[in-house]
């Protein structure tokens, strides 16, 4: 398909460029019968209320909640992607908040469950196990009962309950008035004439090749942050209070344990990666001194970090062409994997270009009776083609686990969910970089994996510091406002950037713009997970088919251990120090490739 200068409306776009959804239901009638019908079973799940101590009713218990929760998911899943071919089509609108509407009231009558669970006596789990077919749920059952420390009294909880939508209140505040209340001056284009800013615009701006107008945008960006700095500094510290305290009413040691022990992380992981990252600083101050060179500048500041340092030329890489590159690049993840992707481009997995009222971005997205669907909003250059590979490097993740679990353990964690589609990612530029013969846009590549490195393993475990000393102060009872905040924010600048790089005041504000500070203790795993697809790629590539069956065990271990022990046995140990260390030697390899380029 060529690209078209003006949208299509939805009904205009061809089949084939479109996810095939009537795989799911074939109409909105069939949708509606099948709602109907979970709308008839689902109440039978409140019957098993004050039942559990027999094995044989949580057994039932078990089965019928996975019809429901099967069923739901589906609707949910269907209903969601049909609003997002044409968000402005009224239908679809409606079938999306008919199933949102209903969902919580299935939270509600399977709330006793967790509950009931963990007030049984110690030895529940050893009696559920005397049921054959309860042996497995065996891991499901570990992990709900291990959390009965840290679990309130049926009465305290409900309290915590009925208080959860207080507690998520700065986190509506801080949305609402970055999004919503918020205004930017209006600032000058690369042609000189003044347009109107924000936060959108602002991604644009600070990679303009125009140093004037990106210092203008970063300088606009956070003096209008400043502005509100005593508000924004007042949602972000009451968030964190409130996960602090919920983690000392459950009992938890540390706020950072409240946040891993779930998923059976030690807090060492956490503070691993900040300490090896620390040890490798020299590498990001390194960095900084060649873009200083490459750019030809005096001194270099903050709002010269994403501007590109090589030019070339827009590519127009068609779809199937795109299609063709990676599936190059995934060659080595053997012939079993490249027919799940080929099966996906020809069975209509994916939803490929941009539409009337098409809602934006990429996604993987499906449930246990669906395929495993792509959108995309394909315009036909190298990121594209990079975001193809990302985006079914998840969709494959799914296939691999919902083929090869049972319907409870079918779902992978966050902290594993970007593995996949990041070793397909680093697959792909690895590629690229190594078949392409033009120099100038071998460099463009190689500089593009450096920034991938230089944003989410260095930028987001500065983040990741920055929590944890922020928790800590405020979990010990100091007080933190604005001027607070902005100090330790530009402290970890100063470390991480180095002396070369000019830490302009401004920068001290950014705290004030990452949501995912209101979701504590998330952001490490951006850092983590890089890390472990560059293991994994790296294992692939080098090694042979054993590397390769591990890998591939990974992908089809879904929900079926802790994170880190599904990991590890496919051999990637993010306990230890290797990952990132790995991560750290590519990322000095390709600098030496950048520097070579100016010498």
């Amino acid at each position: 398909m060529e690209k078209s200068k003006t949208l299509l409306k939805r009904e205009d776009v061809s089949v084939d460029d479109t996810w095939d959804l009537e795989k799911i239901y074939k109409d909105e009638e069939e949708f509606q019968e099948e709602f109907q019908y979970l709308k008839e079973i689902y109440t039978g799940l409140g019957d098993f209320k004050g039942t559990l101590k027999d094995p044989h009713n949580l057994l039932e218990y078990f089965k019928l909640d996975e019809r429901v929760s099967r069923l739901a998911e589906k609707l949910y899943v269907y209903s969601n992607m049909k609003n997002h071919e044409d968000m402005n089509n009224g239908k679809y609108i409606n079938i999306k908040k008919q199933v949102e509407i209903f969902l919580p009231e299935i939270s509600s009558l399977t709330s006793f469950f967790v509950p009931e669970l963990l007030s049984m006596d110690d030895n529940y789990l050893e009696e559920c196990m005397k049921v054959p077919e309860l042996q497995k749920y065996k891991f499901e059952l570990e992990d709900i009962l291990k959390m009965k420390p840290h679990t309130l009294s049926e009465s305290e909880e409900r309290i915590l309950a009925t208080l959860s939508e207080s507690l998520n209140a700065p986190e509506e505040a801080f949305s609402l008035l970055t999004n919503a209340d918020m205004t930017f001056p209006k600032v000058k284009d690369e042609n000189g004439e003044e347009v109107d800013f924000n936060e959108a615009r602002y991604s644009n701006f600070i990679k303009s090749k125009d140093r004037a107008v990106r210092k203008e945008a970063f300088e606009t960006l956070f003096n209008t942050y400043k502005q509100f700095k005593n508000t924004l500094a007042t949602t972000l510290t009451a968030s964190i209070n409130n996960f602090n305290i919920s983690a000392k009413l459950r009992h938890f040691s540390s706020p950072l344990e409240a946040s891993l022990k779930p998923n059976n992380i030690d807090v060492k992981v956490y503070d691993n990666t900040i300490d090896t990252v620390n040890k490798n600083l020299h590498l990001l101050h390194r960095y900084v001194d060649i873009k200083k060179r490459l750019l030809g500048l005096d001194e270099i500041h903050m709002y010269d970090l994403y501007v590109p340092l090589i030019d070339t030329p827009k590519e127009h890489i068609e779809f199937n062409d795109g299609v063709e590159l990676v599936e190059k690049a995934l060659a080595p993840l053997g012939e079993e994997y490249l027919s799940i992707f080929k099966e996906g481009i020809n069975n209509r997995w994916i939803d490929k270009y941009d539409n009337e009222g098409k809602r934006q971005g990429a996604y993987s997205w499906g449930s246990y009776d669906t395929d495993p669907y792509v959108l995309l909003n394909y315009n036909y250059d190298i990121n594209d083609v990079s975001t193809l590979a990302h985006e079914m490097g998840h969709s494959i993740h799914s296939y691999y686990s919902r083929k090869n679990q049972d319907y409870i353990y079918s779902d992978y964690t966050l902290f594993c969910a970007e593995v996949a589609s990041t070793t397909n990612e680093i697959l792909f530029i690895k590629y690229m970089i190594d078949n392409e013969k033009d120099e100038n846009k071998r460099l463009y590549l190689v500089n593009t994996m450096i920034e991938g490195i230089r944003t989410t393993v260095f930028r987001q475990t500065m983040f990741a510091e920055f929590e944890k000393i922020t928790h800590n102060i405020l979990n010990e009872g100091t007080p933190l406002n604005a001027d607070g905040l902005c100090e330790i924010w530009l402290d970890l600048n100063k470390k991480y950037f180095g002396e070369t790089m000019v830490v302009d005041e401004e920068i001290s504000m950014e705290w004030a713009r990452i949501p995912h500070f209101y979701s504590d203790f998330y952001v490490y795993q951006y850092a983590t997970g890089y890390s472990c697809a560059n293991s994994f790629a790296n294992n692939i590539l080098q090694g042979g088919e054993d590397e390769l069956e591990k890998y591939k065990g990974f992908l089809k271990a879904g929900g079926s251990d802790y994170p880190l022990e599904i990991l590890r046995k496919a051999g990637v140990d993010i306990s230890t120090p290797k990952p990132i260390e790995d991560t750290m030697k590519n990322f000095e390899m390709l600098l030496d490739i950048l520097e070579t380029a100016i010498k």
